[in-house]
């Protein structure tokens, strides 16, 4: 049942800037009884379109010649193809929990075609591709389709197209009938209850599933990776996925009397110096600090995927004699590095690094997808019994307030909009500063950003390191 629904003005679904008032790959955000949060895009049909007409790879992948879902592909590139293809696929719901994001799977639901794509809450890969209603999408195996408006997908079909299998597995809760292959699950509705005790496992020695009736016809179909779609896992991106990125593996903050720099633990596709994971997979390290030249950063990290100028700077305020400070002619910038999940800010004058910005990709933020989640691990050093604690990604801003202590300021509040006459629908998020570390907060404990400052790192810095 829903509750309230608002829409985000002026601003699209994903990574990039404000696209007018249109309606078209615009977000209704409706609060669902349940705690879930649902986000639709896109505008109804107006006309009845065509049935998407989908190859089934069993353990990869659903799509045709113009886009593929891929096991382990990034959301973002997910939420990519669809605002490319928002006049066939329309509809979409974005569904995840709102209070405990980390609990249940991000939601991918396409409505007008029955198919959800769950992607893993810490990860945010996909993990499983559902077809829920076989109604409205065509389908077909080695180019041959055992779904469509002629074909009905038949017990008896099932297995003229993909051949046998295992003996199937009842689940007497749900009434269905599920038959896994590698890869690949099918699950049927059975007609009545009558039929049900012939599929218990202790009925015919456990292989009465066999006897499954003629004309039963799927429900639904999963496509995940390994032999079961209760122990899946997302599995690693893809070397199609990599579309000439990098991304970043892991993030670890230097620290010495405060944070430093980072290194980074990069992964790339294409051949090159480095720790081959497979035949094309390329796996290496650098370090970037705080001090470090626009130079220094580009030779480390590459081409930022935007540079960002800052018009004003909104947070001078709080500093001890905002008054005496002279203002610059000149902006500082930020290089976005939108897969490695950072931000680089630079001083307009020296163009030094003067600030790094790691992001946590939270749904329910407002910079929702626009990059990709950043894995960081922070060293705290506790001063009580000298130990040394992580700050990561998942960690809730109880327990780091429990590891560096209450601040002793009040929050600075912050509200995000796309203009000064627009309401952001997530509500304001709150930052704390300690240890020359900036938290922002949101409303369910959850960290969206993390923001290190501090003095540039004294002495020579070790540039490049590969792995062993």
């Amino acid at each position: 049942m829903l509750g309230r629904c608002r829409r985000r003005p002026g601003r699209s679904w994903g990574a990039g800037p404000p696209k007018g008032d249109g309606t078209t790959g615009q977000l209704l955000f409706c609060l669902l009884s349940s705690g879930l949060v649902c986000a639709a895009a896109g505008r109804p049909p107006r006309r009845a379109e065509p049935m998407l007409d989908l190859e089934v790879v069993p353990e990869r992948s659903l799509g045709n010649e113009q886009w593929e879902f891929t096991l382990g592909m990034p959301l973002a590139q997910a939420v990519t193809i669809l605002q490319k293809h928002c006049r066939i696929i329309k509809n979409v719901q974005v569904l995840y929990s709102e209070q405990s994001p980390l609990s249940h799977d991000l939601i991918l639901n396409l409505t007008q075609d029955g198919i959800k794509l769950l992607f893993d809450a810490f990860n945010q890969r996909l993990k499983v591709i559902e077809v829920y209603d076989l109604t409205k999408v065509k389908l077909k195996y080695c180019g041959v389709h055992f779904n469509s408006q002629a074909i009905a997908p038949t017990i008896e079909q099932i297995d003229q197209s993909f051949g046998a299998t295992h003996p199937g597995v009842y689940n007497s809760a749900e009434q269905l009938f599920h038959l896994n292959f590698r890869g690949l699950s099918f699950s049927f509705q059975l007609d009545s209850w009558t039929e049900a005790p012939k599929y218990e496992p202790n009925f015919a020695h456990g292989l009465a599933s066999l006897q499954i009736p003629h004309g039963a016809t799927v429900k639904r179909m999963y496509i995940y990776s390994g032999n079961s779609l209760q122990d899946t896992k997302a599995p690693v991106m893809p070397l199609t996925c990599f579309l000439g990125n990098v991304y970043a593996e892991s993030i670890d903050v230097r620290d010495g009397t405060g944070p430093s720099g980072l290194r980074l633990r990069l992964l790339a596709a294409g051949c090159g110096p480095g720790l081959l994971a497979d035949a094309k997979m390329r796996v290496f390290a650098r370090s970037v600090y705080l001090g470090d030249s626009f130079q220094d950063v580009l030779s480390m990290l590459g081409s930022p995927h935007k540079v960002f100028y800052k018009s004003e700077d909104k947070m001078k305020i709080h500093s001890p004699s905002p008054h005496k400070q002279v203002p610059s002619k000149c902006n500082d910038y930020f290089f976005n590095y939108f897969t490695l999940g950072v931000d680089i800010l630079f001083d307009a004058n020296t163009h030094k690094v003067k600030k790094f910005v790691l992001h946590t990709n939270y749904p329910g933020h407002y910079n929702f997808n626009i990059y990709h989640r950043c894995e960081f691990k922070i060293p705290i050093a506790i001063k009580k019994d000298g130990q040394t604690e992580t700050c990561t990604t998942y960690s809730k801003w109880d327990n780091i307030q429990e590891l560096l202590g209450h601040p002793v300021e009040k929050p600075v509040v912050l509200h995000r909009s796309s203009s000064p006459n627009n309401t952001n629908p997530f509500g304001s998020t709150f930052c704390f500063g300690l240890q020359r570390m900036i938290f922002e907060v949101m409303q369910n404990n959850h960290i969206a950003s993390v923001t290190l400052y501090g003095p540039p790192r004294p002495g020579a810095h070790l540039k490049t390191a590969e792995l062993p």
